[in-house]
């Protein structure tokens, strides 16, 4: 079952899967971050309010935002599959959806063989804020902690994902103020 949820006190919503956790009921969350984590897998969702950065080509910005995860990740690989727009044709300010889908192999942990995760971004230029608000799904397909989901799953947070970046609509641009 997915619901609306309200994401920044209020200031933002997507429609999610309801039985997520909310990880700041776990462990600190920084005040520009969401960071939700699904109950049966490793599956996590993360939106970020960032510094939007220069690329101004749509692709390279996507790419850089992908690029900055994996090195926060320490990645030992990482790939972009596809990157495409899915344009805002609901008449509201919300800037168009740059999709953005990649792999990444994580090692954590000092584990001898890297996670293989998933990367499923959305990035939205909020142009005159400054700002790229970004939505990662993280989906890790193999991992060494059994949080590892398969095809059924992948295709589960794929479907998720599309639905909470179509969905996603920002009530008060206050917050980037």
């Amino acid at each position: 079952m997915s619901s609306v949820r309200e994401l920044f006190g209020g200031a933002v919503t997507a429609i999610c899967p309801r039985n997520l956790i909310d990880a700041s009921a776990i462990r600190q969350v920084p005040d520009t971050q969401e960071v939700f984590l699904y109950r049966d897998s490793g599956v996590s969702i993360i939106v970020e309010i960032l510094q939007r950065v220069d690329p101004p080509d749509f692709r390279d910005a996507a790419k850089f935002h992908f690029d900055s995860l994996a090195h926060d990740n320490n990645a030992l690989q990482s790939n972009v599959e596809s990157v495409n727009v899915i344009p805002n044709d609901r008449g509201d300010r919300m800037p168009s959806a740059i999709v953005l889908s990649g792999h990444q192999a994580i090692r954590k942990c000092n584990q001898a063989t890297p996670d293989q995760v998933l990367v499923l971004m959305a990035v939205y230029r909020m142009e005159e804020e400054g700002i790229d608000l970004v939505v990662t799904f993280n989906v890790p397909l193999q991992s060494n902690d059994g949080g590892g989901v398969g095809e059924a799953g992948r295709d589960t947070a794929r479907t998720q994902f599309d639905t909470f970046v179509r969905s996603l609509t920002v009530v008060d641009f206050g917050l980037f103020a």
